[in-house]
């Protein structure tokens, strides 16, 4: 037997939503408000940098290695598909064999993907940029 919806099953939703929104435009309001209604001095003391209280040395742009940003891309990637894992196992003991294919199918997607990447060198921090 098909479950109805009605539309008193998405309240709770729709109240969440409205009150994050609401919440969103109010503390962007309040700080407009406070930023244009005081004086700004600036000096160049405050227009310095400020690094963990080290002192300024050379030039802050050089050339650098985008490997670190490639691997925390590729785990924030893997640890979003592995989130689609949880809901699967928790009715794994109600689920059918068609959800066990599916999640068989995802999997060997997933494992592709991982496998494609390794082969590209994403992971091998010693190689030579090209």
């Amino acid at each position: 037997m098909e479950k109805i919806y009605i539309a008193s099953d998405y309240e709770p939703v729709l109240i969440q939503f409205f009150v994050a929104i609401s919440f969103v435009v109010i503390v962007m309001v309040v700080t407009h408000l406070i930023i244009s209604t005081r004086k700004r001095v600036r000096t160049l003391k405050k227009e310095e940098n400020f690094e963990c209280g080290i002192d300024i040395q050379g030039n802050a742009r050089f050339p650098f290695s985008i490997k670190y940003f490639l691997i925390a891309i590729l785990f924030v990637l893997f640890d979003v598909e592995v989130i689609f894992f949880y809901p699967w196992a928790v009715n794994f003991k109600d689920a059918d064999w068609s959800a066990f294919l599916n999640m068989l199918l995802f999997m060997g997607i997933f494992i592709f993907g991982f496998f494609y990447i390794y082969k590209k060198g994403a992971f091998d921090w010693n190689k030579e940029q090209e």
